[in-house]
């Protein structure tokens, strides 16, 4: 699958090396610093990505936590659990990951990643 059909929306706690690298990947990145959401909440980060069509990658874990922010419709969103969540890391867990994955399949789920598991959960 070619990565051409991801648009990808990456929460504030993302450095430019990764959005860089990404790119570098083929692809479509937007940040959420690039976006002027650097101090923006849980909510309005997933209603930007929803706004924008991306799929969100985060490693926040109230993504998942319904009291604190339910979830409806969306493209998608991608929690990683890496550790310790260097760049290498993160691409190391989540290229493969996309790479094995269509875009659609995102939609309404969450899909909390590890090296060691996968969990998809519909949220709509």
């Amino acid at each position: 699958m070619a990565p051409e059909t991801y648009r990808l929306y990456l929460d504030q706690m993302f450095g430019v090396h990764l959005a860089w690298a990404l790119r570098d990947a083929g692809f479509d990145v937007m940040r959420a610093s690039e976006a002027g959401q650097s101090r923006a909440d849980d909510a309005q980060i997933l209603r930007k990505a929803i706004d924008e069509k991306r799929v969100l990658i985060t490693l926040d874990g109230h993504f998942g936590d319904w009291v604190v922010l339910p979830l409806g419709s969306h493209p998608g969103v991608i929690r990683l659990k890496v550790n310790p969540t260097t760049t290498r890391n993160v691409l190391d867990l989540l290229v493969p990951f996309l790479q094995s994955h269509f875009a659609r399949e995102f939609e309404d789920h969450l899909v909390i990643v590890s090296a060691k598991r996968t969990k998809w959960i519909h949220t709509a």
